[in-house]
């Protein structure tokens, strides 16, 4: 069962991956749809990586990994001809990685009660 849980969360990592470097991304129909996409689809995999891994090293290298993603892919839709470079989106993802930790931290508490 938890290798199955690692591999959905690879899966969503790729299909951020996908998402970001389409030329094509689903549009979200909101005010600042974009930047709560970002927020949303980083929130969800730290989430999901820090209730796998429990151990703070791990969590805390599963953090580093993905704000470094989101400013990586940040830069490469900046060399891509069809998608723009935002810092915006950077902050987005990396407020989206740390608040998913934070509700991982707080998961097992209120599941507990």
């Amino acid at each position: 069962m938890r290798n199955a849980g690692i591999a959905a969360g690879w899966g969503w990592a790729a299909a951020i991956v996908w998402l970001s470097l389409t030329p094509s991304p689903p549009e979200v129909d909101l005010a600042h749809g974009d930047k709560l996409g970002h927020f949303a689809a980083y929130g969800l995999l730290m989430f999901w990586f820090a209730l796998l891994y429990r151990e703070r090293k791990a969590r805390i290298a599963y953090a580093l990994g993905f704000i470094a993603m989101g400013v990586a892919l940040e830069f490469a839709q900046g060399q891509l001809g069809y998608r723009t470079y935002e810092v915006f989106d950077m902050y987005a993802n990396t407020l989206g990685v740390l608040l998913g930790w934070a509700a991982a931290l707080v998961f097992p508490r209120i599941r507990a009660s």
